[in-house]
């Protein structure tokens, strides 16, 4: 009996600490992506923010507006995300103003996001390229945000500003 006893406590420990992680670990990598968007960002002058490399390019708050637009849509058709009014306030200028709606935009997903459970990540949805799961979904978020901000980053480096130092870990 003790040993049947020993058994059900260490499956029980098992399972209590092989909780899904997928979702503490998303929002984690998250917020650090946050943090370093909002740092490049900050980086780029106000007067530079209309800056494009070359004429088929968007310019450094087209690509900022961009990332944002593509969180808002994934989140809204797919996890729940609740989009701001999109009221801005005009004492602010146009650097302040998209700073202050990427972090809302940012924090609004995460807020979704930690709602979810680990197992609504597991839901089929229909996408543009396929069906997908939520968790691809997730990934395609980041994946996003990262291709975009390493072409801010080229956006900085052509300015002779010195980009933040990577904060993703």
């Amino acid at each position: 009996m003790k040993i049947l006893s020993f058994i059900l406590f260490s499956l029980f420990i098992i399972q209590a600490h092989s909780q899904d992680q997928t979702i503490p670990a998303f929002l984690e990598k998250w917020e650090n992506s946050k943090t370093y968007l909002l740092e490049v960002a900050q980086a780029m002058p106000l007067e530079q923010y209309d800056y494009k490399p070359t004429s088929r390019e968007m310019t450094f708050v087209e690509q900022l507006k961009h990332i944002q637009q593509n969180m808002e849509w994934l989140g809204s058709t797919y996890f729940n995300f609740k989009k701001s009014d999109g009221s801005t306030d005009e004492k602010n200028n146009l650097k302040t103003q998209t700073i202050l709606e990427l972090t809302n935009c940012f924090d609004l997903i995460g807020e979704a996001i930690k709602n979810s459970s680990p197992e609504d990540l597991k839901t089929k949805v229909d996408f543009f390229a396929g069906e997908k799961t939520k968790f691809q979904m997730l990934n395609l978020l980041q994946d996003h945000v990262t291709h975009h901000r390493g072409q801010l980053i080229v956006y900085l480096n052509l300015n002779n500003i010195e980009p933040p130092k990577y904060t993703g870990w």
